[in-house]
């Protein structure tokens, strides 16, 4: 591999490789994630979802609503689990409202996925 080291004040600050290098490096970095998630699911420590989870979320429908569901929890059962009512649940759902990041990560909570998974 040919990089050309770039200084600032003397310490090393940036590399500049051929395209292709860095192609290769980022395909290395891709599989060795994509490995890490296959393992972490065949340990139990990641869930899969089904296809139509997945169709809905990119079809547009709103995540707490898809993950509420696929839950098979009622608006009034997470409203209860996150101290909130039926109609705020509603309308975070219908997208009239954005919960706070405290509100947001009690709903992921509740419906079991990482807070990433709710934007």
């Amino acid at each position: 591999m040919s990089a050309q080291i770039i200084e600032k004040d003397g310490i090393p600050a940036f590399a500049v490789l051929p395209f292709a290098e860095y192609e290769r490096l980022v395909a290395i970095a891709e599989n060795k994630i994509d490995a890490a998630d296959v393992l972490a699911y065949r340990q139990g420590r990641e869930e899969s979802f089904p296809d139509t989870l997945i169709d809905s979320l990119v079809k547009g429908d709103h995540p707490i609503k898809v993950y509420r569901n696929y839950r098979r929890l009622t608006q009034q059962e997470l409203a209860d689990r996150i101290g909130k009512s039926k109609p705020y649940v509603a309308k975070l759902e219908a997208g009239e409202r954005t919960g706070t990041i405290d509100v947001l990560s009690k709903i992921a909570e509740a419906l079991k996925v990482d807070l990433d998974q709710l934007a």
